[in-house]
């Protein structure tokens, strides 16, 4: 498609308002890729000279995964040559379900709900060009962030602000505001037959 759109709609914005307007995007879905489509945006964002914030939500916290390097990294160099765009990474305190950090999940919840009141400020102070909100939408789905309260403020967010949510299971509120949603759908996976993560490919 070349980046053309199959219709054009009769709402007297220009080819240029159309271009510019800020989205949200979703990735979900039970196939693989999902984080790994955002941290793409994300490396166009900063080609692109915005200001990227990225905020992993489930993601033990003891790990290190290569991404968080590479955008620390291209963050340290906008920094020191100017190129690209500032970028950040923020852990928000939940691991995964089989390996979460020492604390209750009173603990886990309240961290989420930190987080998320720190985008939502961020939002409002217009911080970022893009917000990476990775596996987001499971302290959506337990409850500990809520979600009339996340569709609200992405729908009212002021500027030129992108947001894509990763992860399965989104809530149907914030399908429907999202602009893109893409579900990764697995066909095949090596895990299927034993194999195990891969340094490189799962992290």
């Amino acid at each position: 498609m070349q980046g053309q759109p199959t219709t054009v709609p009769d709402d007297g914005l220009t080819t240029r308002q159309r271009r510019n307007r800020p989205l949200v995007m979703v990735h979900t879905g039970d196939g693989k890729g999902k984080s790994t489509a955002a941290f793409g945006l994300a490396l166009r964002g900063w080609n692109q000279g915005w200001s990227v914030g990225v905020f992993q939500f489930v993601k033990s916290a003891k790990w290190r995964i290569g991404e968080q390097t590479a955008v620390e990294t291209l963050g340290e160099l906008h920094e020191r040559t100017g190129l690209g765009g500032p970028m950040e990474w923020h852990k928000m305190g939940a691991g995964w379900s089989w390996a979460r950090k020492e604390g209750s999940e009173a603990d886990h919840a309240e961290a989420a709900r930190e987080g998320w009141s720190e985008i939502k400020r961020r939002l409002g102070a217009q911080t970022h060009g893009l917000y990476v909100l990775d596996e987001f939408t499971y302290p959506m789905a337990w409850g500990w962030v809520d979600v009339d309260d996340v569709a609200s403020t992405l729908r009212s967010r002021p500027g030129q602000q992108h947001v894509v949510i990763t992860g399965r299971r989104c809530p149907a509120s914030v399908l429907e505001l999202a602009d893109l949603v893409t579900e990764m759908t697995k066909v095949k996976h090596p895990f299927d037959s034993g194999q195990k993560g891969q340094r490189g490919i799962e992290w």
